[in-house]
């Protein structure tokens, strides 16, 4: 049984936290499923604060997990990011610890 408990304890001390931060987990959500995202939609979705989303997608992109796209939309600056091959990566490694972590649990008694 300790064996079996040091197993969870160690799945957890394992997880990604730069992915595991609630904020983050849902902006790398949103981008695994769609090729580029409008920061304006994030915003909403995520139901961030732009600085919020806008300290959050700076983290991810310094770790090259998003790839940030700025531009113009006419007269008006167009934010737009996208998951990197190598956030694509880490989300799919998150999935298999959080999977793991939860298969290792102890059954409620």
């Amino acid at each position: 049984m300790k064996h079996q408990a040091q197993d969870a304890i160690d799945a957890v001390l394992a997880v990604d936290r730069l992915v595991h931060e609630p904020a983050r987990l849902a902006i790398l959500t949103v981008l695994g499923g769609a090729e580029l995202v409008e920061f304006g939609f994030l915003e909403t979705v995520c139901r961030l604060s732009k600085g919020n989303l806008s300290s959050h997608l700076s983290k991810l992109e310094a770790a090259g997990l998003v790839s940030i796209d700025k531009s113009f939309r006419g007269k008006r600056p167009l934010t737009r990011a996208s998951l990197t091959d190598a956030g694509r990566d880490a989300l799919e490694r998150y999935r298999a610890q959080i999977a793991a972590l939860i298969e290792s649990a102890p059954p409620r008694s």
